[in-house]
């Protein structure tokens, strides 16, 4: 199943960092605005697939859900 994430992607003299803003912590960087995004997509994949490990590690729950502000 494909989601739509959205991302934030900060230009630098070193490059682009990117960060998706629904996952805390899941960050990225490339050389190019593609690099970063093509980086970026493969941490918002492995961030997910880990979420069922660290519960089954740390005997938790993860919920992700939507707040209205």
């Amino acid at each position: 199943m494909n989601m739509n994430y959205k991302i934030t992607l900060v230009e630098s003299e070193e490059g682009f960092a990117v960060w998706c803003n629904d996952l805390p912590g899941c960050v990225s960087q490339g050389e190019t605005k593609e690099d970063a995004m093509e980086n970026i997509r493969i941490a918002i994949r492995e961030y997910l697939e880990s979420i069922p490990i660290a519960q089954e590690r740390f005997h938790t729950k993860v919920y992700q859900e939507e707040v209205l502000v």
